[in-house]
Parts: structure tokens; sequence; C-alpha cells
């Protein structure tokens, strides 16, 4: 390229010597281009360059001062001390963080055909020392956009989600006629740790969606190994960091950590087998009757498409735990942001009966009109994001983002809880303030709240996630006016792996 201009700007010369200033305006331009060119390759930073802590400055903010469980509050401080990017490394992994959504989007849009999540490198470690297969979690390239497409056409065109809001209501009614027990069991009618009871009814909702069947979560007596499933869940999220945060060569020194996320695991898929296995049994017994079999459940869909059975075990049992917190965590925080707002509690409540009239049980179509219903979820979302970063790494190719070039195979944290709590995006943006989203005169960076993620790799269960959240909410402020514990303190969050409640929620449900 060099030499061409050299060339160029020799003849030129020549050429100008002899007649046209034209020839001179060209020459200064080509000196002009090459002097841009050459100031862009100049602003072009490395990962040497970029800021952040040190090895052992990291290490201290993670071990020593409780940082794996304050995650996300070491975004928004990593943000303040570095700007809107920085690297560290996490055990063996060196990871550039992103705290700013111009630079997301930036990120989001180089992603390429096939985005990778993040490496979630404990989790295939283990599927390929059992020989399991990979889910939608886990699973990379065709592979994974082979499942995606599956899946999407049944659970993500809103018309395919109105198509279980009556099995969805029916664990609805279920909740309730468990928060009135918990209520008349109580002495002062508070319900203590309702993040745990919300829990169980995630799991029975996506159960019921995934299986067509019930798993007793909401059972007076709860199976016992239904609750050593959920168990499993919560002790394999608070390994994952760790077990990610060890080398390899480190488990065989602590083997404790990595065979106890391996046991979590190891049961979750047993779990999650049997249930596949019996309700496939149910169907051939059924076909071998003569009898028509139409399930639309999503587990015998996927059973039909022809794929390997231990990848539809795979994706069930990812789909089982991505479904719960998601569901669980927001409706936990929902409810305890409305018992502190009453107000916007009366609002909402009117909104909802507005809608049903005499009804008291609503559907898909009903949620479509509740505007200040969907504010509340976005609103709760934004303050208490499921998973306060999300991950990318680019494999095909180097980037460029934010002046810096992002050598492939590099893994980039989105830090999203950190944009969706900072001023300068959100007013006052650790109030819980609903109307924000309906005012039109509020624009917000679409990339500054994104809890369900952007692109390909978005939450694939995100309307179904919706809709149950909506229509649980609904028929609780229906049924109850929800106060905060009298004895209560304000609860905040904590990473374990997703964000959830650091200490118990406990409200009291008054029935109306």
């Amino acid at each position: 390229m060099r030499h061409y201009q050299r060339m160029l700007q020799q003849a030129l010369r020549v050429s100008s010597r002899r007649t046209s200033p034209l020839l001179r305006w060209v020459e200064k331009w080509v000196e002009s281009a090459a002097s841009l060119k050459s100031s862009e390759t100049r602003q072009v930073k490395t990962l040497d360059e970029m800021p952040g802590p040190s090895v052992c400055a990291f290490a201290w903010d993670l071990f020593a001062k409780r940082g794996l469980s304050r995650l996300h509050e070491l975004q928004v401080e990593g943000r303040k001390r570095y700007g809107p990017m920085w690297k560290a490394s996490f055990g063996p992994i060196l990871t550039v963080h992103v705290a700013e959504p111009a630079l997301i989007e930036q990120v989001l849009r180089q992603e390429g055909q096939y985005p990778m999540r993040s490496d979630l490198s404990s989790w295939k470690d283990y599927r390929q020392l059992r020989g399991h297969g990979y889910g939608l979690l886990t699973a990379e390239g065709e592979e994974w956009q082979t499942v995606r497409s599956l899946l999407a056409k049944h659970i993500l065109p809103p018309r395919a989600v109105e198509a279980y809001d009556t099995t969805l209501n029916s664990v609805v009614t279920d909740l309730l006629e468990k928060l009135q027990l918990r209520c008349r069991q109580s002495p002062r009618g508070v319900v203590t740790d309702i993040a745990t009871e919300l829990y169980r009814f995630g799991l029975e909702g996506i159960s019921s969606v995934l299986f067509e069947s019930r798993i007793g979560c909401l059972d007076p007596q709860v199976p016992p190994e239904t609750e050593r499933f959920i168990q499993s869940i919560n002790t394999m999220f608070v390994m994952t960091l760790l077990t990610m945060a060890m080398p390899g060569w480190l488990h065989r020194i602590f083997p404790k950590p990595w065979d106890t996320f391996c046991q979590c695991w190891d049961y979750m898929f047993q779990f999650a087998k049997g249930h596949i296995d019996q309700r496939l049994q149910e169907e051939a017994k059924r076909l071998a009757h003569g009898e028509e079999v139409e399930g639309r459940y999503l587990t015998y869909f996927l059973s039909r498409q022809g794929l390997p059975m231990k990848t539809v075990y795979s994706n069930v049992t990812e789909l089982l735990l991505a479904g719960v917190d998601t569901i669980s965590s927001t409706l936990s925080w929902s409810l305890y942001q409305l018992s502190r707002h009453p107000e916007v509690q009366a609002s909402l409540r009117e909104e909802v009966l507005g809608v049903l009239g005499t009804r008291r049980v609503p559907g898909a179509a009903d949620v479509a009109q509740m505007p200040l219903m969907k504010a509340v979820v976005k609103e709760v979302l934004r303050l208490y994001p499921v998973i306060p970063a999300n991950a990318r790494v680019i494999a095909d190719r180097d980037i460029h983002v934010g002046g810096y070039l992002i050598p492939r195979n590099t893994l980039i944290t989105l830090c999203h809880y950190a944009t969706s709590r900072d001023e300068k995006l959100f007013s006052n943006p650790d109030a819980f303030l609903p109307h924000r989203w309906l005012s039109k005169e509020q624009g917000h960076h679409p990339y500054a709240s994104v809890p369900f993620g952007v692109g390909k790799r978005s939450c694939i269960g995100r309307r179904i996630a919706e809709l149950e959240l909506y229509l649980a909410l609904s028929r609780i402020l229906i049924q109850f006016d929800v106060k905060p514990d009298p004895e209560g303190a304000v609860v905040r969050p904590m990473t374990r792996t997703l964000l959830v409640p650091q200490t118990e929620i406990n409200l009291k449900f008054i029935e109306r």
C-alpha cells in the first residue's frame, strides 16, 4: 500500500509542475489520508495498555473481601476506578470488563454467526468427564444453532407462548394455596424466606412446561427427590465460581469443590432423565394402544426431532435450572419492592382489575394490556438483573472495542449491573421507579438494561418466564395485600453466579 502511495505521489509531483492545481490538491489529499491512517493505527491500544487491578489485588478483592459474593459491586467499583473498560485475571482466566452500553453494543454487533456466551469451563469439563451431551447453555457452533432453532419456534413467538397460560395458571393456583397455608401457620402472619417458596414455584412452572406434569414442589410436603434437586442446583451455582477460579491441578490437591460440583450435576441429570423417561414411556404405551399422541410439552417435541437422547437429556436439564432462578428471583424482588411501595402496588392492582373486570384469572391476552405490570418487571430486572454480568468470547477473529484491540478467544464480561445502576443513564438509579419505563420523554440506551440478553444468545425462555411472572403477580395482588415484615430490614443482593437476595425476604400476605 505504501509503495503505491509513493508511486502516486511521485507521478502527481511531476504532473503538478507542468499543469493543474487540481493535481496538487489530490497530492495533499493522498498525504492527508496516509497521515490519518497512520494516526488511527497509533490510536488502537492493546490489552497491555488497558487499566485494571493487579493479579494480587484482584485476588484479595475476591477472596479476602468476599468478592465472589460481591461481583456485582466490583463492577460498579471497577467502572469508577478504571473507566468503562478494564481487565482482570480470575484464576487462569484473563477477562476484559465492559461497562458502557455503547461499548457493550460494539461487542455484541461483532459476535458472529455462532456466538459464544462464555467458556463455562467447569460445566463442559463435567460433561466430558461423564460423557453427557451439551445443552443450550454449554453447546457451541452448529450444535447450539440446531437446538436453538428447534426450540425457538415453540417458545419464542407470542402465539406459541399463549398456549401455556392454562398450564402455568394451574401452578399459580397451587402457589396461592401454599401462601394461604404459610400465613395460617405463622403466628405473626408473616411468610418467611419467600424466595425459597418462589424458587419451588419457578421449578414447578418450568417442569410443567417441559414435562406437562407436576413434580410436587408446592405440595404441603415436598417429595425428597425434588427437594434434593433444588439443593443440588443451589450448591452447583456456588461451586461454579469456585471451580472455574481454580486451575485444574489445584483440584487434585483440594478435591472437595470439584467432587461436590460433580455430585450435584450427577443428581440433576439423574432427576431430569427420570422424568423424561417416564413421560416417553407413557407416550409409547399410548401409541401401542393405537391412541393419538400430540404433546405440547417441550420434552416430547425434542424427542421427536431425531436428536440423540443424550442431547435431549442435557438440554432439558439445562432448561430446568435456567428457568428457575429467573422466575423466583424476579418475583421475590417484585413483591419485596411492591410491599415497600404501596402506592405502586395499589396502581398495579387497579390496572389488573380494570383489565379483568369480574374475572379472577388472567390469560396471556390480558397481560398484554397491562403496561404498568410490564414496567414493574422491567424496573425490578434493572435493579436486580438475574444474570448481573453476561459474557462473550469471539473465537474467529480479533475485534475493536472502545479503541482497544481485543484478541480472539478473549473472555469479555458485559457488566449489566453496572450499566443499569449508572446515574448517567438512569436518574436516581438505586430507586424503584417503574414509571420511568412509561414516560416517552425518558429515553434509555437500548443496551443500558438487557436482563434477558440481546441477539442470538438472548434468553430463549424469556417469553415464558415473563408470562409466568405476569400471571403470578396479577393473581397475588388480586388475592392479597402484600406488606413488609414490620421487623424486617433492608435486603440487598449478592452474587451466587446469579444475583439473589443476601438475606431472607419476609412478607405479610393479607387476604383481601
